[in-house]
Parts: C-alpha cells; sequence; structure tokens
C-alpha cells in the first residue's frame, strides 16, 4: 500500500487542470474568453500553482473574491488581468489600484468612489438582475448618468450573476437574461459600450445555455474537475471533465474490538461482533464532514470501507474487518479512485448534505498540498 510522511494530504494533478480548462475553451469556441475563477485558494487546490498552469495555458484573465486573493497573486508572480468580483471595501481600494487589479462595482456610488479616486481605473459593473446579493438595481437611465458623468472610472465589463443556473424546471435564468440584457443593450445604445459581457459560470457552459456565453465566461467548479447535475429538461451535457483532486490520509493504528464495543463520542456506533478498526489520522479540523458520522465510506486496498461512529476533530475510525492487511501508515482514500472504487466531492455531498463546493474548500491548511 502506499505510504507518505503526512498524516492527511491532497494530491492535485497540474495536468487535469490544465485539461480541464482547455474542455472550456473547446466547448465556448474561440471567440469566447475563459476567465477562470481562482477565488478561495482556487478551491482549496492552491491558487498560486493553478493560476501559473492557468496562465500558461494562455488565461489572460482570473477571477478572484477579494484584494487579499489578488495582491497574493501578484506576490506569487501572476501578471495576468484578475478580477475582483466581491470586494470593493474602502479600505481595499488603494492595495486594488496599486497591484492592477480591476473591481467589480455593485453599485453606482461604487463607480462615483472609484472615481474619485482620481486614477484612470477599469472597472466591471455587476447588474443584479435576481439573485438578490451583489449588483446595482438602478436603472439603466440612471446607470449611463453615472457612467457619463465620470472621467477616471472607466466601465469595461458588465455582469450577472445566476442563481438557479442548473435548475431547467424554472425560468428563473431566463428571467435574468431578459433583465441583464435590456440594460446591456439599453447602454450599448446610448454610448456605453462594455468590451467584456459575462454571465455564464460552469452551468451554462456544461448545460449549454449559449446565449449567456457573449464575449467572456467564468467556470469556476469545472476548471477543478466537476460539473453539477442540471434539473428538469435540460440540453444534453458538452463539458466533460474530470476531477483533479485525491485526498488522503494514513492510518494511525489497526486494533480488534470485542462485540458490544462502543466506538467514538457519544458511542454513535456499537460493534454487532467482533471486528477490527482502523483509526485514520483525519478529521474535521481537516475538512472531513462531520455528517459523515456512521455514514461516509473510504477506500483502502481499493475497497469501500464505512466510517464508524463520529468524525472528531482530528480522528476518524473506519470498519478495516474487509481489509486485514492495513496497517499503521497505510494511505487510505477519502476523495479519489484506487482500482473500481471511486469516491468523488458530489458523493461526499450527498452524503453530508451539502454541495460539492463545500466539500472542496472545506479541505484546510493544515492538509498537506502535493502537485503531480
Amino acid at each position: 500500500m502506499e505510504t507518505r510522511p503526512y498524516r492527511s494530504w491532497v494530491e492535485i494533478s497540474l495536468a487535469q487542470i490544465a485539461q480541464n480548462f482547455r474542455s472550456v475553451q473547446s466547448a465556448v469556441g474561440p471567440q469566447v474568453e475563459v476567465m477562470p475563477v481562482v477565488k478561495a485558494d482556487a478551491y482549496r487546490h492552491g491558487a498560486a500553482e493553478v493560476s501559473r498552469v492557468l496562465a500558461a495555458q494562455g488565461a489572460s484573465w482570473l477571477a478572484v473574491s477579494n484584494v487579499d486573493e489578488g495582491v497574493a497573486l501578484r506576490q506569487a508572480g501572476i501578471q495576468t488581468r484578475i478580477l475582483v468580483m466581491a470586494d470593493f471595501l474602502p479600505w481595499s481600494r488603494q492595495a486594488m489600484l496599486e497591484h492592477d487589479l480591476t473591481p467589480v462595482l455593485p453599485s453606482l456610488d461604487d463607480i462615483r468612489a472609484l472615481d474619485a479616486m482620481g486614477k484612470p481605473a477599469n472597472y466591471h459593473l455587476k447588474i443584479d438582475s435576481g439573485m438578490g446579493r451583489l449588483g446595482t438595481r438602478a436603472t439603466a437611465a440612471e446607470i449611463y448618468e453615472t457612467i457619463r458623468s465620470t472621467k477616471s472610472a472607466r466601465l469595461e465589463g458588465l455582469m450577472t450573476h445566476f442563481a438557479s443556473v442548473t435548475n431547467f424546471n424554472t425560468r428563473q435564468t431566463e428571467d435574468q437574461e431578459q433583465q441583464f440584457f435590456q440594460i446591456c443593450d439599453y447602454l450599448r445604445e446610448a454610448g456605453a459600450v462594455a468590451k467584456y459581457i459575462h454571465l455564464a459560470s460552469t452551468g451554462a457552459i456544461a448545460h449549454p445555455r449559449i446565449a449567456t456565453w457573449r464575449s467572456m465566461v467564468r467556470p469556476g467548479i469545472s476548471i477543478y474537475g466537476y460539473v453539477s447535475p442540471a434539473r428538469g429538461k435540460a440540453p444534453p451535457q458538452i463539458l466533460e471533465v474530470k476531477p483533479a483532486l485525491t485526498w488522503k490520509a494514513s492510518v494511525l493504528t489497526v486494533k480488534d474490538v470485542p462485540a458490544g464495543a462502543l466506538i467514538g463520542y457519544g458511542g454513535m456506533f456499537r460493534a454487532s461482533e467482533p471486528m477490527r478498526i482502523a483509526v485514520l489520522a483525519v478529521g474535521y479540523a481537516d475538512g472531513l464532514p462531520h455528517r459523515l458520522s456512521n455514514r461516509g465510506r473510504v477506500i483502502a486496498a481499493g475497497q469501500l470501507l464505512p466510517i464508524l461512529g463520529a468524525v472528531s476533530m482530528d480522528l476518524t475510525t473506519i470498519d478495516a474487518s474487509l481489509c486485514p492487511q492495513l496497517k499503521p501508515g497505510d494511505a487510505v482514500t477519502l476523495l479519489g479512485a484506487e482500482g473500481e472504487a471511486t469516491i468523488d466531492a458530489q458523493q461526499i455531498a450527498r452524503q453530508a448534505g451539502t454541495i460539492s463546493y463545500s466539500v472542496l474548500c472545506g479541505i484546510s491548511s493544515r492538509v498537506k498540498r502535493i502537485y503531480i
């Protein structure tokens, strides 16, 4: 069995990241710019490492959530355009300009604030077309008057964000499209032309809502190998990607317990017969969801083995009765594949009552990252 000198670690295939990016490019075609989202440390895959690969593959834009993430990429030597999607707080604005980051502005007041800084700066304006979070709800005429009245702040992009893009049982996405495009059309006809129009994330690319692709798309989780399933009568999925991350943990100890033995906090599991258990060096502090207690599984020696009892902060117990060769130091797969056995983030999410994004982003910083 594989061993590594770590308690818990993830192995990240940079080649798979590159292939997933190329798959998105192929899906949308050469006329559409692809801006990968590398926020939240590239969904815990490592923002600097992933960004270098994407830049080498030809990505000219990357998207982050906040200024700190953008500055970290600049300090790592990333020279692409960087869009900051959710941070125009007063104390972050100077650093935004100093590090040549492009802000997404969610209100007309923010356009005026950027303009008042006096330095020529591009921005992308976010329209709240129905998500009900960030974005202006001003009329097209009000938006135009603000754009027209500013001198230093320069409109470069218009964007919105879909709330239910993979749900084809509702017309919310179509309603958002209509609202957004009405504003875009008004501004264009009035002379406020944005170079970049972007709405589509992974869901609108994979389950093709082609009208939303426009000049740029913003793939997030597909870069890391996942596409959320569609609901309702969706068009056939056109985007094929594969997970780039495998998560493993070391076995700390293996031992036999008698029938009736209670395992873990609260005695959540009682052995119905004598059995062999293994204790893994991973817990919810590492990002393994607590809700996998007594219901999740791991892979050892190509076999799916159940989690027994509660997932605790640093430790997790599994049933090793079917894997007698398991010993301390051996690697067990939490997320990934061994032989015919596979566990991916979507499977974990279903068992834990969450979403695949949360599973990936929940892998904590104390889990070692290894790039292959």
